[in-house]
């Protein structure tokens, strides 16, 4: 009986293992495909990294396939922290969440503030640098 018991404890160390070797080859494709993304987009990929953030199930053709969110930063200008998701299913993306950009809007004075005028239209102000502090 202890025989039985050591194959099957062997089992699923096995198992583990060989989940965890699979998580970790589609958590590398997640990562490269962030980093072409952001390249394709102007982005800079922060921490050269991504994290799973959740699993679900996907609709598809062929049956439910298992679809991966995972999450990483991304910076815009170099001086901030913006978040971005991607959705994988096998070693396909297929969804794709990066921050809206806007970098300079028409009519906007050098110190960002908007020029006065008589109409009623409020212009958008682009985001001030964050400060150095820590928080």
């Amino acid at each position: 009986m202890s025989e039985l018991s050591d194959l099957i404890l062997l089992l699923a160390l096995l198992s583990v293992v060989g989940l965890w070797l699979k998580l970790s080859r589609a958590r590398e494709q997640a990562t490269h495909e962030a980093r072409l993304q952001c390249k394709q987009h102007g982005l800079q990929l922060l921490d050269e990294s991504v994290g799973l953030r959740g699993v679900r199930l996907h609709r598809a053709r062929s049956g439910l396939l298992l679809e991966r969110c995972y999450t990483f930063e991304v910076s815009i200008d170099g001086d901030d922290r913006e978040p971005g998701r991607l959705w994988m299913v096998g070693r396909t993306m297929t969804g794709l969440s990066l921050p809206t950009i806007q970098s300079h809007l028409p009519g906007m004075l050098a110190d960002h503030t908007p020029p006065t005028g008589g109409d009623n239209v409020v212009p958008l102000r682009p985001r001030l640098p964050r400060d150095s502090r820590l928080h």
